[in-house]
């Protein structure tokens, strides 16, 4: 199998810059309602280094890319205090989702970049724009599925009543572990699941531009 080392170069780079701003707006927004654990951990920056998680946001989604699935990925969660936070769970809802909504943003704003300015897609310009569109929408679908302790989950806990929150609470105490083993057993599954959220908000987008 040839590897495109121009292609997984690209990867990394998108990843490198959309899970920075997708981490760091955990934190900014955390910071914004009342909670400045981020801050003082040193997790409130746009260094890279501070966020990365050698497994899922280098490994994984390089992985997934030489082989050609649907990437997607994390990183290294920002500590947040829920009990320091404005609004209770629902503040704490509005720091999770903070993180995927920064990857849709990202994705939205590339593909409007390619579509406005017709970028050729057999250009390294073309082809950054395309991966980084699929790159955020797969790590925004990714981390909306609502399983402990992606970000999706902190929506089930400000809705959830006090007896699925118990059982959320005891899933999140093995944390990424969890993660790495879905990632492991249900990879096909989770790729098809990512593959077919990506085409839909895709075509959705190719409808606001008229495609």
């Amino acid at each position: 199998m040839e590897i495109d080392l121009l292609y997984i170069a690209i990867v990394i780079v998108v990843i490198l810059f959309s899970m920075t701003l997708h981490e760091a707006m955990h934190g900014f927004v955390a910071f914004w309602l009342g909670d400045d654990t981020a801050e003082r951990e040193g997790r409130l920056t746009l260094n890279p280094i501070k966020h990365i998680d050698p497994f899922l946001t280098i490994l994984l989604p390089v992985m997934l890319a030489i082989i050609g699935a649907p990437i997607f990925g994390g990183a290294r969660p920002v500590p947040f205090n829920p009990a320091r936070l404005r609004y209770d769970e629902w503040g704490a809802a509005l720091v999770a989702v903070a993180g995927p909504l920064t990857n849709f943003v990202i994705a939205f704003l590339l593909f409007a970049s390619y579509q406005l300015f017709n970028v050729p897609q057999d250009t390294i310009a073309g082809q950054f724009l395309v991966t980084g569109v699929l790159v955020n929408l797969g790590f925004f679908v990714f981390n909306m599925i609502p399983i402990p302790p992606l970000d999706g989950s902190r929506i089930i806990y400000a809705l959830a009543p006090d007896f699925v929150r118990r059982g959320m609470e005891a899933i999140e105490q093995f944390g990424l572990i969890f993660i790495f083993a879905i990632v492991l057993i249900a990879s096909p599954v989770l790729g098809l699941f990512i593959r077919g959220g990506t085409t839909g908000i895709l075509q959705a987008f190719s409808a606001l531009f008229g495609g």
